[in-house]
């Protein structure tokens, strides 16, 4: 294996690759390399100062570190869709293509078998199929997403050289088979794609999970009170457990609207208009009060139990004489 050498890397492979037939497979290859091309060369740099190792979906440019970075990462960034545009437009809808691309620099080495190895192009290989880039270029319209390393972030994007919008770029974290990779993403972020956390980024705490008694652990070893808790205040392992909640008292009903309620029998009424105090009475125009029933209930204001006015009261014009009460004689009529 020859020594490691220091090369800025361009990997750009095809969207849905796999889901083309031969044919278009095919066509999409030479597509592919027409618009690697030709974005080089419009950026100046010539072929000469690159190496190119073949993916078959996809295509990787190994460039001369005498070219500077900052011409790479524009041609990428405003070149290459250009070009990729210019080549959709005047192909059929199943020979259109869209493009993930990675811009990444570290060592890389040619082994016996003529393969380009090293630990920094697997780092990029695993930027270029995370699932957040993937992710990326699904959500929005235009047909390429760029995603630079760590690296080419701290000694070239963020200095906001010419034609580098260090604003648009985003810090990311990808997920992969060998653990989170850091990386930064040019547009936004999208809202699918399997992020893996920043390690050490602050951020929304997770959601305890409650265990079986109904508790989740609180923020300072204590419990909070689960779903069934009733509450979310912590408490200590001392504290005595609430008890169920008492039943709610029913609510007390409403008083009857004012009148005669009946709560049984079959009440009947003869004669007709019927006032004062009447006992007994069958039929005919009586004045005062009629008492149905046995006399015994509530005493009316200013009388016994009875219903007889008490001897120190003085007599009401309700109240009939002592002629009034003697029987009628024969022939006479009662009272009316």
């Amino acid at each position: 294996m020859n020594d490691p050498v220091n090369r800025t890397m361009l990997l750009v492979d095809i969207e849905k690759f796999s889901d083309r037939d031969d044919v278009e497979q095919a066509f999409l290859r030479r597509m592919l390399y027409d618009v690697v091309d030709r974005t080089m060369e419009r950026a100046g740099i010539d072929e000469t100062l690159r190496l190119r190792a073949d993916q078959g979906d996809s295509v990787m440019e190994f460039i001369d570190p005498n070219v500077p970075v900052p011409q790479v990462l524009r041609s990428v960034i405003s070149e290459l869709p250009a070009q990729l545009k210019a080549v959709n437009r005047m192909a059929s809808r199943g020979a259109q293509m869209r493009l993930r691309t990675v811009v990444a620099s570290g060592f890389i080495a040619l082994d016996e078998r003529g393969v380009w190895v090293g630990g920094d192009l697997n780092h990029a290989c695993r930027l270029l199929d995370a699932d957040l880039l993937r992710a990326a270029l699904r959500e929005r319209p235009g047909d390429v997403a760029l995603c630079v390393s760590q690296s080419v972030w701290t000694g070239i994007v963020r200095h906001h050289h010419l034609g580098i919008p260090a604003e648009e770029f985003h810090e990311v974290t990808l997920a992969s088979k060998n653990g989170p990779l850091p990386a930064w993403l040019l547009g936004p972020v999208p809202a699918s794609g399997q992020a893996a956390p920043s390690p050490g980024a602050s951020g929304p705490s997770p959601t305890p999970v409650p265990d079986a008694s109904g508790e989740r652990p609180g923020p300072a070893g204590g419990t909070e009170a689960g779903p069934s808790g009733g509450g979310s205040a912590s408490t200590s392992a001392s504290a005595p457990a609430a008890g169920p909640a008492p039943a709610a008292a029913p609510a007390p009903a409403a008083p009857p609207p004012a009148g005669i309620h009946f709560t049984g029998g079959a009440p009947a009424f003869g004669g007709s208009l019927v006032m004062g105090n009447q006992h007994g009475v069958s039929g005919g125009r009586v004045d005062g009060d009629v008492v149905m029933g046995s006399v015994g209930g509530p005493p009316r204001p200013g009388r016994a139990s009875d219903g007889q006015a008490p001897a120190d009261a003085t007599p009401d014009q309700d109240a009939p004489s002592p002629d009034d009460r003697q029987p009628p004689a024969a022939g006479e009529a009662g009272p009316r």
